[in-house]
């Protein structure tokens, strides 16, 4: 990390400066310059001097009456912990660093804040969000659909690898089809920057979600940085995820200044309320039998079972069906388009069971999943079997994601892991460790209880 961190913009330097000058809408606040509320908040304390509202309902907030309208269509009323913390702050500009768990709405968290904001001028775009993967950017582009019902002046696209980027051109030449909120996956952005085929000069509001994902992988934090460097230096800058290692942290400072800090869930208080967790010891082919065995026994809505590779999810999901399990495969190894298509199916209920590589194993919200199988235990993707501290921490980050796919915003859920080798074990020790909760054996007993309960 200390000689990747070397390539890393440092926004301290005297000799960068803006690239244009952005025409703020006065809320927005300036990189570099120290804005209210600038703090670090753990949990529900504050240290520094941070100003805020402590909300019971979204209509304390004092948001716009269409995005609230848009609330209540959507039968929210009582914001989460993390939204009630974050949301006042973001509103009126600071800076943003929010690690919170999966399921309490870090999603909504930047589409309201940012809607409450914009000032929405046609052709033009105002706010910049991105992602590791095409299925979370397709989800987030829905969610501003959802909050933006009721504006209907503010248009919203989606760009990622896998679809025709003439046809992305094309929406970005025409005034009218410009969209004023750009959902994208860096890759891809960072081609149509290069063409010159997008504008980011009037960008207002970047916005990372899963940054660790980001700026974790050299490759993928070289075009984060390239389009960061194409917008202007005037703009409010907030990055989200569930996972933030003591690592990452600083580097995502460096895009900032004086950003409030949300550590809602340091690393032991980081396993899902709500979530019971569950091992089978097993060897590796009795896998399809126990998780036959598994999904007879277990009561539930939607299950997503996670493998280690494109082959497994594919063989896997054609056992399941000819088991009479309804089930589908989403990985990278199919067509986007087929990719969207399921991912899409499986939301909508059309199936019951999704088997999946990591893929979906951040960020991605089915409301009705409350188990999770772990058919292959989750591993490091910089060094994948690797025993060292570093690749054990990445595999119980992985771990977490997926985990947190059941049992969100305080549903309650079941995961269960395969453990078949050594590896798995240490993996499985890690976790423990690491969130300080011991995961207990699997027996049918214990599941029937939490599902009642």
């Amino acid at each position: 990390m200390s000689a990747a961190e070397e390539d890393l913009i440092d926004y301290s330097d005297e000799e960068i400066q803006p690239t244009e000058s952005a025409t703020g809408t006065g809320a927005t606040g300036t990189n570099g310059d120290a804005k209210k509320g600038d703090s670090t908040v753990t949990g529900t304390g504050a240290k520094g001097s941070y100003v805020g509202i402590h909300s019971t309902s979204f209509r304390d907030l004092l948001l716009k009456p269409e995005i609230m309208k848009a609330i209540t269509d959507c039968g929210f009323e009582h914001p989460s912990e993390v939204q009630q913390n974050v949301i006042p702050q973001a509103i009126v500009g600071s800076d943003v660093i929010c690690q919170a768990k999966s399921g309490l709405g870090k999603t909504a968290v930047f589409v309201i804040s940012t809607l409450q904001q914009i000032d929405v001028v046609p052709g033009e775009a105002a706010v910049l969000v991105m992602c590791h993967t095409r299925e979370l950017a397709f989800q987030i582009k829905n969610e501003f659909a959802r909050f933006t019902k009721y504006m209907p002046e503010v248009k919203t696209a989606v760009f990622y690898g896998g679809t025709d980027i003439k046809e992305n051109e094309k929406l970005l030449a025409n005034k009218e089809t410009h969209p004023n909120i750009i959902v994208a996956t860096p890759g891809r952005l960072n081609a149509l920057v290069r063409e010159k085929k997008v504008r980011l000069g009037t960008i207002k509001f970047f916005v990372l979600d899963e940054c660790d994902k980001m700026l974790d992988q050299m490759d993928m934090r070289r075009d984060v940085q390239d389009i960061f460097r194409a917008t202007p230096t005037s703009k409010q800058v907030m990055m989200f995820s569930a996972t933030l290692s003591q690592t990452t942290r600083p580097i995502c400072r460096k895009f900032m200044r004086n950003p409030l800090e949300l550590y809602a869930d340091d690393d032991t208080k980081l396993t899902l309320h709500g979530l019971q967790q569950f091992y089978c010891k097993l060897a590796e082919g009795e896998k399809n039998r126990r998780l036959n065995d598994l999904l007879d026994e277990l009561t539930y809505n939607q299950v997503i079972i996670f493998v280690k590779s494109t082959v497994r999810a594919n063989e896997l999901a054609k056992l399941l069906l000819e088991c009479n399990f309804p089930a589908t495969a989403v990985h990278s190894g199919v067509s986007q388009e087929e990719r969207i298509k399921r991912f899409q199916d499986f939301k909508n209920f059309k199936h019951r069971i999704c088997v999946s590589t990591d893929v979906f194993g951040r960020g991605i919200d089915v409301e009705r999943i409350n188990v999770a199988v772990n058919y292959d235990m989750p591993d490091s993707p910089v060094s994948p079997g690797s025993t060292d501290k570093d690749s054990l921490a990445q595999a119980s980050d992985t771990y977490l994601h997926r985990v947190g796919r059941a049992g969100r915003f305080g549903t309650k859920g079941i995961s269960v892991s395969f453990v078949s080798t050594e590896r798995d074990e240490a993996v499985l020790k890690a976790i423990e460790t690491r969130f300080e909760k011991k995961i207990d054996e699997y027996k049918p007993e214990l599941v029937t209880n939490v599902m009642e309960g």
